[in-house]
């Protein structure tokens, strides 16, 4: 059996999608090794992979405000993961190599560099549309000036730090040409274009794992149950907290509501159907859920999907808008712009798509299309196919 090394930043958003994975090829044997940081190794455990404990330079740091992935912010988002990039290698260079490398596209540079240093074939996960001359969210959802000051310095640090392990084609580094497959975790349904991927994509849909790190959870009774949360990153968003305290008051609904980081002391008076947490086991509300209100992350939405549970989407930076809007248009849930939400207009929102029956058909349509993508067991297929040039 082969040695198989798993690399992804410290995120939820791109550690969860790779975890049915991970239990997937050791359930087949293979040796799997996963360097994470400490908030990550419980859940990483659990598969069954050998946790290889790292640092993140973004951990504990107040002072570093999530950026976003376009215009003025995305040269600092580059050079924040520069630096973590410098401090992976760092950290993981001195790792025997491994058979094959499995990294994060998107975000994991030092998953890339490793291979490329270790030699051996590389297989990409990718969590959230991609991108090609056919369909790109840099040219529909994101822009950025690349002759600004900012974006330069950040080009020449970058490029000048890629030379130094051999890589002269920046372009070609950031897109991942070397990566010798795409595990994308999302049906090809769901992607703009999809049928334009051909070459190295293997859109294989979601590879949930159970995570029974975050426990389980049951309805208290018999109301319907509505799910509430903005993901683990963009969350800091108190009025809109409250405005789902007053939207669900007097509600013949259970509502769970997620807050992520913020006291849920500051946010006033809680009706007695709502639940308030910073953190909820989202599998085992989903699936109970009869709608999910969401900020349109990929890894939420493809678990809402997974339990067709229709969504009410409330995007909070630009992937998530091109999440939402792809949700709106494959007839899966609707979108609400945050600053346009009234207690009103969500209640009204919530209870129209869990109310309608061709969302529920659109969903029921989705859910067979995850099926045929296959998850972690076409997904590990394609690792050992990799696994069988070498």
């Amino acid at each position: 059996m082969a040695n198989i090394a798993f690399f992804a930043p410290a995120a939820s958003g791109h550690v969860n999608p790779t975890l049915g994975l991970a239990a997937e090829l050791v359930r087949r044997g293979h040796r799997v090794t996963y360097a994470t940081t400490a908030a990550y190794a419980g859940r990483v455990a659990e598969t069954g992979a050998e946790v290889v404990p790292v640092t993140s330079t973004w951990e504990g740091r107040d002072d570093i405000e999530v950026p976003q992935m376009h215009g003025k912010e995305l040269a600092r988002a580059m050079l924040l993961l520069l630096d973590e990039t410098r401090a992976m290698l760092s950290q993981l260079g001195g790792e025997r190599p491994p058979d094959l490398v499995v990294n994060d596209g998107p975000m994991c540079w030092w998953g890339r560099i490793l291979a490329g240093r270790w030699r051996v074939p590389a297989v990409e996960t990718w969590p959230n549309l991609v991108s090609n001359a056919h369909w790109s969210m840099a040219t529909e959802y994101t822009t950025f000036n690349p002759l600004s000051p900012r974006f330069l310095f950040m080009a020449a640090r970058l490029g000048r730090f890629l030379r130094t392990e051999g890589l002269r084609d920046m372009q070609a580094f950031m897109r991942g040409d070397e990566a010798a497959l795409r595990l994308v975790t999302l049906p090809r349904a769901f992607q703009y274009a999809g049928e334009t991927f051909v070459d190295r994509y293997a859109f294989v849909g979601p590879c949930l794992s159970e995570r029974d790190y975050r426990g389980g959870w049951e309805p208290a009774g018999d109301l319907p149950v509505a799910l509430v949360s903005l993901g683990t990153a963009y969350n800091d968003r108190p009025d809109f907290y409250r405005t789902v305290l007053r939207a669900a008051a007097d509600r013949p609904w259970q509502v769970v509501l997620a807050v992520g980081g913020m006291d849920p002391g500051t946010l006033g008076p809680v009706p007695p159907n709502v639940e308030v947490h910073r953190h909820v086991p989202q599998l085992a509300v989903l699936r109970h859920a009869r709608v999910f209100v969401t900020h349109a992350g990929m890894g939420s939405t493809m678990e809402s999907l997974y339990f067709e549970v229709p969504m009410v989407a409330v995007p909070q930076m630009a992937e998530q808008r091109a999440n939402a809007d792809r949700v709106a248009e494959l007839g899966l849930g609707t979108v609400r712009a945050p600053d346009e939400i009234t207690p009103d207009t969500l209640w009204r929102a919530m209870e129209d798509v869990a109310g309608d029956e061709r969302v529920r058909e659109r969903l029921a349509w989705m859910r067979r299309q995850m099926a045929a993508a296959g998850g972690a067991p076409v997904a590990a297929d394609a690792v050992e196919t990799v696994l069988g040039r070498r």
